[in-house]
């Protein structure tokens, strides 16, 4: 540990230069992936703003439990049929995953593919479920 400290104190610049594009590879990637919600912000941007949630888990555990009136488009077919979510492409759209891990990707491919509006849910259901809010069972699959 003291030969780090000696180390990032004879080459500052470089130690500097290092932070420096790691903090802005960690900002381009979170601008990439889209702005995440708590679930609150979640529940504000549906009532507020209409927003629309795309569940992108399997159909199975979106069957399991969903958050109301949210389209289920398993991540897989985010970028092979986009025209499932056509509709929705002028409106707000909520990516929801399992944990948080895929919706950041998804969100991605869906901006790619000219959705203005995308953000994502900040843990994903576990985070949602985390917070006690309502979640509806059965699929209504888009």
């Amino acid at each position: 540990m003291s030969r780090l400290i000696e180390f990032a104190a004879n080459h500052w610049v470089l130690v500097s230069v290092f932070v420096a594009l790691l903090a802005a590879l960690v900002v381009t990637e979170q601008r990439r992936r889209g702005k995440a919600l708590k679930p609150q912000e979640v529940v504000d941007a549906i009532n507020r703003e209409g927003a629309v949630v795309v569940d992108v888990r399997d159909r199975k555990e979106f069957a399991e439990g969903h958050i109301v009136d949210a389209v289920n488009v398993p991540y897989a077919q985010i970028k092979a049929d986009p025209s499932k979510l056509d509709a929705y492409r002028e409106r707000p759209v909520v990516v929801v995953c399992k944990i948080g891990q895929h919706s950041g990707a998804a969100a991605e491919a869906l901006r790619e593919q000219g959705f203005a509006q995308v953000q994502r849910l900040s843990g994903g259901m576990a985070a949602w479920r985390g917070e006690s809010l309502p979640v509806v069972k059965g699929s209504k699959a888009s």
